[in-house]
């Protein structure tokens, strides 16, 4: 098993806004597709987004392979010093049945 690169703290507004801006499709933050986001002792943070963010062809009920490759290269364009979890996927948006959401793990390297 691999360790975990140390983590620099970020402030959770700073993460948001960050968020808001990478989850729309024009840099309209008022037009997100973001959700919420969880902090994690370590530093690292889930960030919760709406599946409405993936763009899926007719017939289509997931986001393909190539989807969250494309999500995680844009989140290193707007944070060149991010971190991405290799895990990705779906849970409940507001942590009950109903709504379905997806999420993605990241942090900032501390070095």
């Amino acid at each position: 098993m691999t360790s975990l690169p140390e983590f620099q703290p970020r402030p959770r507004e700073v993460v948001i806004s960050l968020l808001q801006e990478i989850f729309s499709h024009d840099g309209d933050r008022r037009h997100t597709h973001f959700h919420r986001i969880e902090v994690y002792p370590d530093g690292h943070f889930r960030a919760i987004f709406r599946p409405t963010y993936f763009i899926l062809p007719e017939g289509q009920r997931e986001p393909s392979k190539s989807q969250w490759s494309t999500l995680k290269k844009k989140l290193k364009r707007h944070a060149p010093r991010i971190f991405i979890f290799k895990e990705h996927g779906a849970l409940p948006c507001d942590g009950a049945a109903g709504d379905r959401c997806y999420y993605v793990d990241i942090g900032f390297f501390a070095h």
